[in-house]
C-alpha cells in the first residue's frame, strides 16, 4: 500500500462466530475503502494469520467465541506472535469486560452496533503501532543508558548532568521487563519515548 494512499486499503482479520455481524462489519469496513478478510472463529484466525504474518494491519475480534476463552487467548497470541493491534468487540459494555480486554492487549474495544466514525478510525491504531515498533526496534538495537541523578534538595531522582551519576545499563533481563510491560500495558506510545529520545 502506497503512503499517500493510507487508509485506503487497510487490510483487516474480522473474527466473530456471528455470520451476521460478521456481513454487517464486513459491509461498514469495506465502505470505508478497507480490505476485509472475515473468519468464524479464533482457531482459523491463527491459522490465516500464521500463514502470511505481512498479509495483515489490524485485527477486530469478538470478545465472546466459544473457543479460545472468549477470544482472549486470541488477542494476547496475536499480540506476541504477530505484533498487530488487535481490537476487541462485543456487544457487552460492562466495565469490567472493557477493562479486561484493554489488560490483555486490545489497543481498542468497540461496543457492538457499531459507529460508523469510530470505525472509520481504526487506522490511527495501525499508524501507532508501526511508529511503536520502530521504537522498540531502534531502542533494541542501540539500547541508550539512563543518568538519574540524586537531588540534594529531597529523594527524588532527578536527570541532570550534574556530579553523582548512576547508568542503568539496558540488560537482556531488563528489555524483557520492558516488553512484558509495555504488552501489558497496550503499546502505549508514551512509554517508548523515554528510550527514544
Amino acid at each position: 500500500m502506497e503512503e499517500d494512499e493510507f487508509p485506503i486499503g487497510l487490510k483487516i482479520l474480522v473474527v466473530d462466530d456471528d455470520e451476521t455481524c460478521l456481513f454487517i462489519l464486513e459491509r461498514m469496513l469495506q465502505s470505508l475503502k478497507y480490505q476485509v478478510t472475515k473468519c468464524r472463529g479464533a482457531e482459523e484466525a491463527l491459522c490465516i494469520l500464521r500463514e502470511d504474518k505481512g498479509k495483515f494491519d489490524i485485527v477486530i475480534s469478538d470478545v465472546h467465541m466459544p473457543t479460545m476463552e472468549e477470544g482472549f487467548k486470541l488477542l494476547e497470541t496475536v499480540g506476541l506472535e504477530m505484533k498487530l493491534p488487535v481490537i476487541m468487540m462485543s456487544s457487552d459494555d460492562n466495565h469490567e469486560t472493557m477493562k479486561k480486554g484493554i489488560i490483555h492487549g486490545a489497543c481498542d474495544y468497540l461496543v457492538k452496533p457499531f459507529q460508523r466514525t469510530a470505525l472509520r478510525l481504526i487506522w490511527q491504531h495501525v499508524v501507532r503501532n508501526r511508529r511503536n515498533m520502530v521504537a522498540l526496534a531502534a531502542a533494541v538495537a542501540e539500547p541508550k543508558s539512563c543518568v538519574l541523578v540524586e537531588d540534594d534538595d529531597d529523594d527524588d531522582l532527578v536527570a541532570s548532568p550534574a556530579k553523582k551519576r548512576r547508568r542503568l545499563v539496558w540488560t537482556a533481563q531488563l528489555h524483557h521487563q520492558f516488553v512484558t510491560a509495555v504488552n501489558q500495558l497496550g503499546h502505549k506510545s508514551t512509554y517508548y519515548e523515554c528510550f527514544t529520545n
